[in-house]
């Protein structure tokens, strides 16, 4: 047994050579010749695929003998020849049947027997299904059975057996005739004789054929045993046929018939330690099939656990294991173990002893670390891994039951309470991660059950262990979040924890409870009249007795109360209803309250804690200062009286043990923080000068806030201010938000037609609307049809485009085209490019960064301009109606319609032309109603039915009942409204978000933190040159010292995570518009919150129209390929002498295909993935040459007529990545041909980065981090030149300071115009010679040429401000938007917003890290007989650590043709990185890596 699941061939070897049977291969027709002496080694070991092997070759060779025969008479006339052709050839077949039978009846002797037999075996391979009747197998069936039965001659048993095998291919119906003629029990005889091993695995290869038919009878005749009794013999390929027919068997075991299943245990318990991937996950499957038959008799279950069963399922399951599970197997150990600790006293000691905690802890880490991927949803999911996991947990501890007097506990009660170690250990390492679990947002059933498994903990554990337990985890601040569920089954489990708790540990917990808000939730449970002074955190936690009714009543299958039952409970319920009653939850928290906390000094409606009255004065504080500004005009004084009491709040919040998230919420600190940073809001409807100037004072307070948590970092200290006050935002955000998700409760999408808007099949149901005109409203008449099947996930703009003109009157039409013509004249002479001199630099991003004080709407387009006028204007009207986040995006103006403005992204309304507004105004758009209710345009008729229903059922929301209702829509003109500002649109509301209570303050405030972060380096540089402008510092290179910064991930929320892939793992996410409306919301305004591997899936849904990409078991879900629906391929040919212009010319072919190209070299044969990969990166490397004029330092003379000739030019290296050569906007492309080849180039890139994004491909291409800033629509500023050009940047950042300098002396003097002798570095700007061209392009002239003027102190401030936009925006314009306008042909630019610039790196570039030795042994796979632990296989890993940088990008380059990992690494790859067997040493390796490149000339 050393060798396990190896072929054992001294067993074979060892029969004399007289008794061994020919091979099994002999008598296949492709090889009659052979010789009968062939050893039987030799021909097992030119099989090294399943063993599958005698019936799939034959019937292949059948097929293809059929084949050729169709071909050959393909071409006839008349299909009757073709018929005429089988009928014959049938008729044929049953004639030499019948004599082959007559022949084998008669008395024959053995040489004739075995010719006749060798006869019918090539008659079997070769005939047709109709050639052998019923009546033809039933007469066959005792002769072959008789023959297999033979003593003597092996080669007669071997060939019979053979005909039987072939006999159940060519009729299925073989399997009962030969059942009832006893061909079973001869072939278990033969097995249990096994003389003869090639007979042997023939009879193997018998029974699997007929177990498939005939489960039954195989188990009566005992086949179980006999074909593992000798398992051990055979090779593995035959063993795995072997375990198949084991798996056939056991999918109808009897419970009536045990003994003939588990004598087998033992063997099969063995056969789970064998390393072969297929083969344990048959045993496995048979021992789950087995648990389910005996799970209901304890004594069997004793008995199963006696051989190591629950050790092996152990360690197939941890996290070590070697042998990588399917799903489905990986699931049915877990419940197998589930159904052992239930019914197995042995197994329940057993599973405590093996440190179960430890495995269940490490599954569960992964689930959570994950955000869920593990979580793969089969029916409503309830057959999940985590759902299997808690149900073994939740039996593990034994159930509570009132306690009796004189009852009896139960054996696992007795045991837990003898071995108080145990359950000790067993808490310790669980209560944190089931605590992490519930926190990161899962649905009510997992919620359910870990509070489940909590409640049995703390009701077992002993006072002291009890208090040792709760000590691992915040547990009281866990409790109040628990207590903001509104679901009644998970507010009872905490009731019945608090009443232990306080039980055993009465005075221990009662002051955390009050500092952590326990006791105000228990209040509101027992007071629903009470409001608590409009408490954050639990203002609506009571439920309402109808809500309670509804969830009382619903689905069985969908109740907790039966969700993790394993008894008969499960099966059937005692009564159809929930088992809570009405009143449970009042009643014991009633009972609550009047035994522990009435006696006590405490009153929930005052405030409870020292530190939370502290706060709420610093709070009312702020907010009283902030009011007085408003009210007078604001001064120095007021502000620094305001910044005092700023830093006097951090240093209060800097303390994080003293405060406890429900005091940060309940005092009031966000809401006065945010209304600090927005001036109160207070501009809405005042004037433009009264707007300007608030918003002005808005930038001072980001920028004093912003400096107040960066300069306040100590780094020596590991979390500085900023980061305390993020993680105390994100806690705040887990336990006040309650955005809910909505399951859609089906298993599978039906198609349906939607009439409206555009007339189209779906895959998804549609829901049914009645239009109907507002009572009054005679502008409009009434719509055609009366119900019209509408698509659920477009917008309601959409539907309103559709509607408008079937129900506007003639009038309106005419007056809308007027406007219409009115509009696009103003637009045609509105093209001029901004005069961007009078914009300055140094307060740029701080307007942006004032952005995060607004609310959700402020990112939607006012004008509507999302919508497109026709058709026409867009590849693919499906894909942008699907996505409801375009509706909630900025930088979205249609292609070609107007330039780029960033002005106009804003939503803000044109200054230039007013008049186009009022024109706007007149077209008659329309107001939708439902219930009553004004239904928000911008999102779909999905959403908005479900922001109905959220108001009312909270967390219980099932969908399941929208799609019968008839939705009567109420339509009415719309009421145009005044003018108003520019920058109202920023801080209007479109959505009453007074329903969201403390959840949109946070949400500011964590948007505020984001921006103060990403531009930390902004801030503090800002600062520094102020203190150089006043004099308090002399020291320039000051201006460039590392700021500490927040990583990304803490701005990241687990719980809103969690709660966006479940929805996108529901069946009906098929867009995004499928989705509760929050989920679009967020993404477009806080897209942070999000994990990046949740964004790229929400990505892929949005712009892509892909379903999120499902993830298996034990392996990461692969964001950058594709998932979803299979899509064919289009085959593209590329010249490797000319990449660029066979990638311009796929462009112009094939931009607007969603297909994913394949790309085939001229000349080569190599087809597919690789040679596809490697196109890219040619495509990458192309763009990189110099002399293309394309990147900074990459200089290329204006009078050049063409482009230099880039075939023997270099390549540029940049380290800081590549950013666009500023061209002058004077330049046109018609009057230089240079410019024209630059913006070609660069539309041509945007399209390749789309299409490589689009069908998951990697770039080698390093862009620098400027430039995905400007993909991304942000715009940049002085303070954004140093990160793609140090030098310019640095000069750039000094001249300011001087600047700055100048003016502040200036401010002191009282002279009007007085001479200053600022110098830069003891340096007089005079004297540096700076004339007002852009450096290093001496055709590119910031003024007009007249102006011959050089740079001094007084005109450095334009000089400055000439060259910023130079480098960052007019110079470079016409290149960002050639780049998006080719970028735009396949899919908008704008759905890349979700990400960051390094994220988008990412996407784009994949990963550029170097492997490790654990990355290499979990994602690569060995196949062809390797395993991990082969010497070749050891040293191949070997090699490849020892790889560099650039070696390791060789390699890549070699096997996937791109350099790069996709994003994910090694566990992306699809497919996997295999190894098969083939010697290779580390010389040639690196040898053809290296020499190999270039070429593929091997499909």
């Amino acid at each position: 047994m050393a060798n396990r699941g190896q072929k054992r061939t001294e067993s074979v070897d060892g029969l004399p050579a007289d008794k061994r049977a020919c091979s099994s291969l002999e008598f296949r027709p492709s090889s009659s010749n052979s010789s009968a002496q062939t050893p039987m080694s030799s021909a097992h070991e030119a099989q090294d695929a399943d063993m599958d092997t005698s019936s799939s070759t034959s019937g292949s060779t059948r097929s293809e003998g059929d084949g050729e025969k169709e071909s050959a008479y393909g071409s006839c006339d008349s299909d009757n020849s073709i018929h005429d052709y089988y009928r014959h050839r049938s008729m044929s077949d049953q004639s030499k049947f019948k004599k082959v039978l007559s022949s084998l009846s008669e008395e024959v002797e053995e040489s004739g027997q075995l010719a006749l037999l060798t006869e019918l075996c090539e008659l079997l391979s070769f005939c047709t299904d109709s050639s052998l009747s019923s009546l033809m197998v039933d007469s066959y069936s005792p002769v072959l059975v008789r023959l297999a039965r033979h003593e003597s001659n092996p080669d007669i048993m071997l060939l019979a057996i053979r005909a039987i095998t072939y006999l159940c291919d060519v009729n299925p119906r073989s399997s009962g005739f030969l059942v009832r003629h006893d061909a079973v029990p001869a072939l278990c005889q033969r097995l249990m004789a096994i003389e003869y091993l090639d007979v042997a695995e023939q009879c193997l290869q018998a029974l699997e054929k007929i177990s498939r038919e005939q489960p039954l009878a195989c188990l009566q005749s005992g086949a179980i045993m006999a074909v593992l009794s000798y398992i051990d013999f055979f090779s593995t390929s035959v063993q795995r046929v072997a375990l198949s027919t084991v798996v056939n068997i056991c999918k109808k075991l009897s419970s009536e018939s045990p003994p003939l299943f588990m004598e087998a245990v033992p063997i099969l318990c063995n056969l789970l330690q064998y390393e072969d991937r297929q083969l344990v996950e048959s045993v496995a499957t048979c021992l789950i099939r087995i648990g389910e038959q005996v799970c209901c008799s304890p004594e069997m279950l004793d008995d199963i656990c006696k051989h190591g069963l629950v050790q092996h399922i152990l360690h197939l399951i941890g996290l070590n294991s070697r042998t990588t599970l399917c799903q489905p197997t990986y699931i049915g150990l877990i419940g197998l173990l589930v159904k052992l600790a239930a019914g197995s006293i042995v197994a329940f000691r057993t599973l405590f002893e093996l440190n179960i905690s430890n495995t269940v802890k490490d599954m569960l880490s992964t689930y959570d670390l994950s955000h869920g991927t593990l979580y793969v949803s089969m029916v409503d999911g309830h057959n999940s891994q985590i759902h299997e996991v808690l149900k073994l947990l939740n039996e593990l501890l034994p159930a509570i039951t009132e306690e009796q007097d004189g009852e009896q506990k139960s054996d696992k009660e007795v045991f837990l309470l003898s071995h108080p170690d145990i359950l000790q250990k067993f808490g310790v390492d669980l209560l944190p991660i089931l605590i992490q679990v519930v926190n990161s947002g899962v649905n009510l059933l997992i919620c359910y059950g870990c509070l489940s498994v909590i409640n049995k903990l703390v009701r077992f554990s002993s006072s002291g262990a009890l208090h040792s337990l709760l000590q691992t985890a915040n547990f009281s601040s866990f409790l109040a979040g628990v207590f903001t569920r509104k679901d009644h089954h998970v507010i009872i489990l905490a009731l019945r924890i608090v009443d232990t708790i306080m039980l055993k540990l009465p005075h221990v917990y009662l002051n955390s409870f009050v500092k952590e808000g326990v006791l105000f939730a228990i209040y509101a449970l027992l007071s629903p009249d009470k409001d608590l002074k409009h408490s954050p955190v639990f203002d609506g936690i009571k439920m309402e007795n109808d809500a309670t009714l509804r969830s009382a009543t619903r689905d069985v299958h969908r109740c907790p109360c039966f969700t993790f039952d394993t008894g008969q409970s499960a099966r059937s319920p005692e009564s159809g209803t929930c088992k809570l009653q009405k009143d449970t939850v009042q009643n014991l928290a009633k009972h609550i309250w009047n035994t522990y906390f009435e006696t006590e000094s405490v009153n929930p409606e005052k405030g409870v804690t020292d530190i939370l009255q502290k706060l709420r004065t610093l709070s009312s504080a702020l907010t009283d200062l902030v009011k007085k500004s408003l009210d007078e005009a604001t001064s120095t004084q007021q502000e620094k009286e305001i910044y005092e009491l700023l830093h006097q709040i951090m240093s209060e919040l800097n303390d994080k043990d003293s405060i406890s998230t429900f005091e940060f919420v309940e005092s009031g600190i966000i809401k006065a923080l945010v209304y600090y940073l927005s001036n109160g809001s207070c501009i809405i409807g005042q004037e433009d000068n009264s707007a300007v100037n608030n918003l002005w004072i808005m930038e001072k307070r980001f920028e004093v806030f912003g400096r107040l948590l960066l300069s306040c970092a100590d780094t020596a200290r590991e979390e500085f201010p900023l980061l305390i006050l993020v993680r105390r935002l994100q806690s705040a955000l887990s336990s006040v938000e309650n955005f809910p998700v909505i399951s859609s409760h089906t298993s599978r999408r039906r198609n349906s037609y939607a009439t409206v808007p555009y007339g189209r099949c779906t895959s998804y149901p549609c829901l049914k609307v009645h239009f109907v005109r507002e009572k009054g409203e005679v502008s409009l008449r009434d719509y055609a049809d009366d119900i019209v099947n509408v698509d659920p996930f477009v917008s309601l703009e959409e539907i309103e485009g559709y509607l408008r003109p079937r129900v506007t009157n003639g009038k309106t039409k005419i007056l809308r085209s007027e406007c219409k013509d009115s509009k696009e004249k103003d637009s045609s002479s509105s093209h001029s490019p901004s005069d961007s001199s009078t914009c300055q630099a140094k307060s740029i991003d701080v307007i942006q960064s004032t952005e995060m004080l607004v609310d959700f709407h402020k990112l939607q387009d006012k004008e509507s301009n999302l919508l497109l006028s026709s058709p026409a204007d867009t590849s693919s009207s499906s894909q942008r109606i699907m996505d409801s986040a375009d509706v909630a995006d900025v930088h979205t103006d249609p292609l070609g319609q107007k330039e780029h403005d960033p002005l106009q992204e804003d939503g803000g309304t044109n200054l230039d032309h007013p008049g186009c507004n009022d024109c706007e105004d007149t077209s008659p758009k329309l107001l939708f109603y439902l219930d009553g209710q004004q239904l928000n345009c911008k999102l779909t008729l999905y959403q908005s039915i479900l922001n109905l229903q959220t108001e009312t059922e909270h967390d219980n929301i099932s969908s399941a009942s929208l799609w019968n209702r008839i939705y009567k829509l109420t339509y009415r003109r719309h009421v145009t409204t005044r003018y108003t500002p520019y920058f109202s649109p920023m801080f209007a509301s479109e959505v009453d978000f007074g329903k969201l209570g403390p959840t949109y303050d946070i949400l500011s405030l964590l948007k505020s933190l984001e921006g103060i972060n990403r531009l930390r380096f902004h801030l503090m540089s800002r600062e520094r040159t102020c203190a150089f402008a006043e004099g308090r510092t002399d020291d320039l290179d000051n201006l460039n010292l590392a700021v500490s910064e927040v990583p990304q991930n803490e701005f990241v929320n687990k719980k809103l995570t969690e709660k966006l892939e479940q929805q996108m793992r529901d069946p009906m996410a098929v867009s995004v518009g499928a989705m509760p409306s929050w989920c679009t919301q967020l993404m477009a305004w806080c897209p942070f919150l999000f994990g990046f591997e949740a964004r790229c899936k929400y990505f892929h849904l949005a712009a892509l129209g892909r379903s999120p990409v499902q993830t298996h078991s034990m392996s990461h879900g692969n964001v950058g390929v594709s998932g979803g629906r299979q899509q064919s391929r289009r085959k593209i040919l590329v010249h490797r002498n000319k990449i660029l212009e066979s990638a311009a010319q796929m462009m112009e072919l094939h931009a607007h295909q969603k297909v994913p190209f394949e790309v085939e070299y001229d000349e080569e044969v190599g087809t597919g993935l690789g040679p596809t990969l490697e196109f890219y990166t040619l495509v990458c490397h192309e763009f990189q040459r110099s002399g293309l004029g394309m990147w900074r330092d990459d200089s290329v003379p204006l009078r050049c007529t063409t482009v230099l000739e880039t075939e023997n030019s270099g390549f540029l290296v940049s380290p800081f990545g590549l950013f666009p050569r500023p061209w002058s906007p004077s330049l046109s492309a018609s009057s230089s041909a240079v410019y024209s080849e630059v913006i070609t180039k660069f539309s041509l890139l945007g399209y390749i980065v789309a299409k490589a994004i689009q069908d998951g491909r990697v770039l080698d291409l390093p862009l620098s981090k400027a430039l995905y800033k400007l993909i991304l629509g942000k715009e940049l500023s002085l303070y954004d030149i140093q990160s793609f050009d140090p030098a310019s940047g640095r000069a750039l950042l000094e001249f300011q300071a001087v600047v700055e300098r100048k003016e502040y002396l200036r401010s002191l003097c009282n002279e009007e115009s007085p001479d200053f002798d600022v110098c830069l570095r003891n340096t007089k700007i005079e004297d540096l010679c700076l004339d007002f061209t852009l450096p290093g392009h001496p055709d590119y002239v910031l003024v007009p040429e007249t102006d011959s003027r050089m740079v001094n102190l007084y005109n450095l401030e334009e000089y400055i401000t000439l060259m910023v936009d130079a480098t960052t925006k007019s110079g470079i314009t016409r290149q960002v938007e050639a780049f998006k306008s080719g970028f735009d042909q396949v899919f908008p630019i704008r759905h890349l917003k979700v990400f960051t610039e390094e994220e988008l790196e990412r996407l784009l570039c994949g990963e550029y890290v170097l492997w490790n030795s654990e990355d290499l042994l979990d994602h690569i796979k060995f196949d062809h007989g390797y395993t991990i632990s082969s010497p070749p296989i050891v040293n191949l890993l070997e090699i490849m650590q020892e790889f560099d940088l650039e070696q390791q990008r060789a390699f890549l380059q070699f096997v996937t043709g791109a350099p790069r990992l996709p994003t994910g690494g090694l566990a992306s790859l699809n497919p996997k990185l295999t190894i098969v067997r083939k010697e290779v040493m580390k010389e040639k390796l690196l040898y053809a890596i290296t020499e190999g490149q270039g070429s593929f000339h091997l499909s």
